[in-house]
């Protein structure tokens, strides 16, 4: 089995690679993997105003969360699983974590907003559990000033699930 070069190698390397076969690579990559062409899209075109993207994928998560399909309760554990796995796909983009901790609240804030009980199913009622968390976690790593900013949603995402007596 071939094994791809080490992240050390390939930043040695680059610098000396022609910028035209830069291009070619960037563009070779794009056409392989959608995530490749998603990732070049975002450094090129989104990376300089991130709350431009935040609305942008803020209004990706709206969407999919009005488009769920709520005829069975697998459809709609499936639909809020693909789309947390769209937000996260997106803060791996920016790799901020303001960007983060306001993409995880928006998501459990539309997912509390949605009139989906996913209190009483045990999978969901964790997956919203483990995502508060997660926020929590990277807040406490924040800047105070961001910390005050997303305190009170997150309180109040927090008293969402406390009301459900778990």
């Amino acid at each position: 089995m071939i094994k791809p070069a080490s992240l050390s190698l390939l930043k040695q390397t680059l610098p000396d690679v022609p910028k035209a076969a830069l291009v070619e690579i960037c563009l070779k990559l794009a056409r392989y993997k959608k995530e490749n062409k998603e990732l070049l899209s975002y450094l090129l075109f989104d990376a300089e105003n991130e709350a431009a993207y935040i609305r942008l994928v803020k209004d990706e998560i709206s969407l999919q969360f009005a488009d769920i399909n709520r005829s069975q309760l697998y459809f709609v554990r499936k639909s809020i699983r693909k789309i947390l796995r769209m937000t996260q796909k997106h803060i791996r983009y920016s790799g901020k974590t303001a960007t983060e901790v306001e993409l995880l609240l928006f998501f459990l804030s539309e997912l509390s907003a949605s009139g989906i009980d996913f209190r009483s199913v045990n999978s969901l009622n964790n997956m919203y559990r483990n995502q508060l968390q997660k926020a929590k976690k990277i807040l406490a790593t924040m800047h105070e000033d961001l910390q005050f900013d997303f305190s009170e949603e997150v309180s109040r995402l927090s008293k969402i699930i406390s009301q459900s007596g778990k």
